[in-house]
C-alpha cells in the first residue's frame, strides 16, 4: 500500500500482460545521458529489459505523426566541462550557488560548487538499485524555515519521496534526517519514472512509471504509470482532479522529465516502447493512452495525443528544462540535445549530436548558463575519458 504524509524515520528503508490495442511491441526502450548548456539568458526559469538499445521492430508500428525534420543551428561558443568523474548520475537540482547531483547506484548526493569542485553531501540509506531503479530525482524547495531537498529513490518496499532539511550553506550543505512525503509506490527493475519537481503552484509533481505492469497505467487506484501531485508535506491538494487521490494524470508508460512555461503550461517527456517517444502537454486529469496507444492516434477514444513524437533510437527523452520559452530536452539513445519552442511545440532542432554520448538531465545553472548531465557510465553507454560529467553549453538563439 502507499502511504502519504510526514513520518520521521531514522533512515531511508532499503530499497504484462499486454493490454489494449497497441499493434506491435518488441522489447525496447531507451535511456541516455546528459550534457550541460553554457551561456544562458538571465531568465531561466527505463522499462523492461527493452530499455537497452533494441533490435529493429518486428512489425510495422501503429500510425504516428512523423518526427519533424530537425534543423541545424551552429553555436558560436566552445562548451566547458564543469565537473567530471561522476558515477551513473541521474538528476540535478540548483540550491543557491550550488548544484546537487544524485548518483543512481552509489546512492550518493553530491554538491557541485564550481569548476572541478565537488563534495559528497551524504548517502541515502537503504536504496535498492537495478537497471532503472535506485537514487533518482532531486528537487529543492525553500520555505520560511529554510531550504529542503526532496529525494526520489527505490527501496525494498517500493518507490518513495523523502524530504531532508538542508543545513549549512552553499559549498558546505548537510542533510538532516529524512521525513516521508510518500512511500509504498509501485516499483520494479524497470520503468520507475523518478523525476520530481515543484510547479509554479508550489505543489510537488512526481513521475512514477508503469513498473512494467502496463494495465496499471489505466487503473485510477494504482500509482503506477501516473504523474502525481502532492503538497510539500505529502498531503493531497483539494484541487486535484480527484480530491481524494494524488493522481494528476494517467496513461503514462515512463515519464522522465517535466517543466513549466512562463504561462504555467506543463510539458513532459516520455519513453515509448518500440515506435514513438513523446513530448506531451500535461492537463489535469488527462489520460495519455498507454498501453492502448503509443504515439498519436488516441483522440477518437478520448486519449490526449502528444505534441511531438520521435522514434526511440533518435530520442529516449529524459530531463527537460524551459529557458526563454525554449524547451530543452536531454536525450539518451538519441545522444542529442533537442530544443522545442513553446510557441510551436510541433517543431524541433537538434544540437550536439553524438558529441557527449547519452544525456540524462538539463537545468539552468546557478551561473546563468545551462548545465547538461551526461549518462554514459550506467551500463548502457560508451564512456569517454572523464565520464560522466556536467557540461556547460550555450543557450541556442532562434
Amino acid at each position: 500500500m502507499h502511504r502519504f504524509g510526514p513520518r520521521r524515520t531514522p533512515g531511508i528503508a532499503a530499497s504484462a500482460s499486454r493490454a489494449g490495442r497497441l499493434a506491435s511491441a518488441c522489447a525496447a526502450g531507451a535511456a541516455a545521458a546528459v550534457l550541460v548548456l553554457a551561456a544562458c539568458a538571465p531568465t531561466a526559469p527505463e522499462a523492461s529489459p527493452s530499455s537497452s538499445d533494441p533490435p529493429p521492430p518486428a512489425s510495422v508500428p501503429p500510425a504516428a505523426t512523423a518526427a519533424p525534420t530537425p534543423t541545424s543551428t551552429p553555436l558560436p561558443e566552445i562548451p566547458r566541462t564543469v565537473v567530471a568523474g561522476l558515477d551513473a548520475p541521474w538528476s540535478m537540482a540548483v540550491a543557491g550557488r550550488s548544484v546537487l547531483v544524485s548518483e543512481r547506484d552509489s546512492a550518493r548526493i553530491l554538491e557541485v560548487t564550481g569548476a572541478d569542485r565537488v563534495r559528497e553531501v551524504g548517502t541515502v540509506a537503504g536504496v535498492v538499485h537495478s537497471d532503472e531503479g535506485g537514487l533518482l530525482g532531486l528537487a529543492v524547495a525553500a520555505d520560511p524555515d529554510g531550504a529542503a531537498l526532496f529525494v526520489y529513490s527505490t527501496g525494498s518496499d517500493g518507490n518513495r519521496v523523502e524530504r531532508y532539511d538542508l543545513g549549512g550553506r552553499p559549498g558546505a550543505y548537510t542533510l538532516g534526517e529524512p521525513t516521508t512525503v510518500i512511500d509504498g509506490m509501485p516499483s520494479g527493475t524497470h520503468h520507475n519514472g523518478g523525476r520530481i519537481a515543484f510547479g509554479p503552484d508550489g505543489m510537488l509533481y512526481i513521475a512514477n512509471g508503469d513498473t512494467s505492469d502496463e494495465p496499471a497505467s489505466q487503473d485510477p487506484d494504482s500509482l503506477a504509470g501516473k504523474i502525481l501531485r502532492l503538497t510539500p508535506e505529502g498531503g493531497i491538494p483539494p484541487d486535484n482532479p480527484d480530491p481524494g487521490s494524488p493522481v494528476y494524470s494517467l496513461g503514462h508508460r515512463n515519464v522522465q522529465g517535466f517543466a513549466w512555461a512562463a504561462d504555467g503550461t506543463m510539458f513532459a517527456s516520455e519513453f515509448g516502447l518500440d515506435h514513438r517517444d513523446e513530448l506531451n502537454r500535461i492537463e489535469p486529469g488527462g489520460n495519455y493512452g498507454w498501453p492502448y496507444v503509443e504515439g498519436t492516434g488516441g483522440e477518437p477514444d478520448g486519449f490526449i495525443d502528444p505534441l511531438q513524437t520521435w522514434p526511440p533510437a533518435a530520442a529516449s527523452p529524459s530531463g527537460i528544462a524551459i529557458v526563454d520559452d525554449i524547451i530543452v530536452i536531454a536525450n539518451l539513445r538519441g545522444r542529442v540535445l533537442r530544443t522545442v519552442p513553446v510557441a510551436d511545440p510541433g517543431t524541433s532542432t537538434e544540437l550536439y549530436a553524438d558529441e557527449y554520448g547519452r544525456l540524462r538531465d538539463v537545468t539552468a545553472g546557478p551561473d546563468g548558463t545551462l548545465w547538461v548531465l551526461t549518462n554514459n557510465t550506467d551500463g548502457r553507454g560508451s564512456p569517454q575519458d572523464g565520464d560522466d560529467r556536467i557540461v556547460s553549453l550555450p543557450v541556442p538563439r532562434f
